[in-house]
């Protein structure tokens, strides 16, 4: 499986509340985050790991060229890394889609929180539906809300996804922010760009629009880092 961290992110919000630290780079139990995702993919048979951030600073990057160089914690790791800004998660996914081609991948910011096991179990049932080829996609979702804009995600009885919507008063599910998707999924992306869309949730609009098969699968609970007091929460979270 190869895998992919959008870490092009400023952190402006955890900035303005005295982080400052870029966000791949905050620790949550005493581990950065981008480390902790290279850590996790690793564990579960990375063939190889893509990351993005921006060239705002030469931390992110410093950090993951030592990594590329000495591995993680002595373990050696296949990482690639683009250092690029730019203007939307979308757009990250973008610039590095030319190393996704052609098989499937797993993709994720780099703030967001899950249990482990939960992610196995996750990477073992994509791996699954496109051996299988009974999926193009298999979305993390979560019944647990706490997002400023949480994207809703509709599905039927069969936990297939017949929509993704900004507002919904029915919907049990939002999105968790990990998308396993096959390589049909480069041209729906291909085809936003060109159109001049912009953000992820657009990015999985159009992917069903598209026709594209998707379905859910529900994690307990997935946290992401956008505040100061996001970090007490994911330690909390990841100790129980």
């Amino acid at each position: 499986m190869r895998y992919a961290i959008i870490a092009a992110g400023e952190g402006s919000r955890l900035a303005t509340e005295g982080i400052d630290m870029p966000k791949p780079l905050v620790e949550v139990n005493g581990e950065p985050l981008i480390d902790r995702l290279i850590r996790i993919f690793a564990d579960n048979n990375a063939e190889e790991i893509v990351v993005i951030c921006n060239d705002k600073t030469t931390l992110v990057s410093s950090h993951l060229m030592k990594i590329q160089e000495d591995g993680l914690n002595g373990r050696r790791i296949p990482l690639r890394f683009v250092v690029k800004s730019t203007p939307s998660s979308m757009h990250s996914l973008y610039e590095i889609s030319r190393y996704l081609e052609g098989a499937p991948y797993c993709l994720t910011t780099v703030d967001t929180i899950f249990r482990e096991k939960e992610f196995s179990n996750y990477i073992m049932a994509l791996n699954d539906a496109m051996e299988t080829y009974s999926a193009d996609g298999l979305m993390a979702v979560t019944d647990y809300i706490d997002d400023e804009k949480p994207l809703y995600v509709d599905t039927d009885g069969t936990m297939t996804i017949t929509g993704f919507l900004d507002h919904s008063d029915s919907c049990r599910y939002i999105s968790g922010g990990i998308y396993g998707l096959s390589p049909k999924s480069i041209a729906t992306l291909h085809a936003c760009i060109e159109r001049g869309e912009s953000r992820m949730r657009n990015f999985q609009r159009a992917m069903v629009a598209d026709g594209l098969h998707l379905e859910a699968f529900p994690f307990s609970k997935i946290l992401d880092i956008d505040h100061k007091s996001d970090i007490g929460k994911a330690e909390e979270f990841l100790r129980v």
